[in-house]
């Protein structure tokens, strides 16, 4: 067997402390490293912009940062405004729904009378106490969701949000202004072969961020497109206010669909809508089956990387990281790609 030579086991060390360094930071400075990100996304915009009219880069970037701020504003405006009006709605609503539980509930007892009629008492009583201890179990459930320490703890979360968003806006207008300016200064510190060989994984890098962000944008209009016309059959006065929310958060990478049709179909059952509950369920199990076969392929073919490589760094980024690691995992895959790509990586052994 051909043993290892010291550059490659020094570089490859170098490479781990470099990715372990890398998320070290990634966890304490996410508003600022998602601006850079999100600066080095736009830089070709920008370039565009300033080339074609002629204009100065700050120009470019203001012109940029105005109308993304602008758009994002907008969108967030009419999406909160629609909400805050089903929730003043449903509120006024909620004490009928009570009342229309309570009358369920008198009947499914009636019904579980008339049905236990003639067993035995063992039974009767065996049949009573596991619904009671079904419906138990599915208060404790609720108030452990819904309660005063969780809630005090989603307000105390807000100011930092409030916060990072804030840092997220400045740092992200600063990146995009100053980028060719950190650029430069970050190659100075490299030899000329080791800058190209930075200057191409950089370019791979960006590229497969580009098609990552792509390959999230089809997708998510995929979604738009299916929980449009399912909500439009399943309850058509919500279709195009909810089918906009589930899109908004399906193209935020990790959340999906689920995050608002679960929530949804389980006060649906809790009002007693079965119907409208179990519509609900088969609508969000099957924007997840498209999402889950459809988003490893599509990646796959945005990114450069084949769809078997997307769907088993999904999932071992997602053992090893939770949801994070459905963007952590391909990330990796990517970053050891190019690194090797660029040659800063060498794997030429045999056993």
């Amino acid at each position: 067997m051909k043993r290892f030579d010291r550059p490659l086991i020094r570089n490859t060390v170098i490479f781990i402390i470099l990715a372990i360094l890398a998320f070290v930071i990634l966890l304490v400075s996410v508003p600022i490293i998602l601006a850079l990100l999100v600066a080095i996304f736009v830089e070709p915009l920008v370039e565009f912009i300033q080339n074609r009219f002629k204009v100065t880069r700050k120009t470019s970037v203001i012109i940029n940062y105005t109308v993304t701020f602008g758009l994002f504003i907008l969108l967030f405006y009419f999406v909160i405004t629609s909400l805050i009006a089903r929730v003043i709605y449903w509120s006024k609503a909620f004490p009928s729904y009570l009342n229309d539980l309570g009358g369920i509930w008198t009947n499914i007892q009636n019904r579980m009378f008339d049905m236990t009629q003639g067993l035995p008492l063992e039974v009767v009583n065996s049949i009573q106490k596991e619904v009671d201890s079904t419906l138990s179990d599915i208060q404790e459930s609720l108030l452990a969701i819904v309660n005063y320490e969780n809630i005090t703890a989603l307000a105390t979360e807000l100011p930092s949000l409030l916060v990072s968003f804030i840092v997220f806006l400045i740092a992200l207008f600063l990146f995009m202004l100053d980028l060719p300016m950190l650029r430069g200064k970050f190659f100075r510190y490299f030899s000329n072969e080791t800058a190209d060989k930075i200057l191409f994984m950089y370019s791979g890098i960006k590229r497969v961020i580009f098609g990552f962000m792509k390959a999230q944008i089809l997708v998510s209009f995929i979604i738009l497109f299916v929980s449009l016309i399912g909500l439009y059959i399943i309850i058509p006065e919500y279709a195009l206010v909810m089918s906009i929310v589930i899109w908004i958060i399906d193209v935020i990478p990790i959340l999906g669909s689920i995050i608002v049709l679960a929530p949804w179909a389980i006060g649906a059952f809790a009002m007693g809508n079965f119907a409208l509950g179990t519509k609900l369920s088969i609508l969000a199990v099957i924007l997840l089956i498209i999402r889950r076969s459809v988003e490893p392929k599509v990646m796959g073919a945005q990114m450069g990387l084949s769809p078997l490589a997307v769907l088993i760094a999904m999932f071992i980024g997602a053992k090893l990281f939770g949801l994070a690691g459905f963007i952590v995992g391909p990330l990796v895959v990517i970053i050891f790609t190019t690194a090797k790509e660029a040659g800063i990586i060498k794997l030429d052994f045999k056993l």
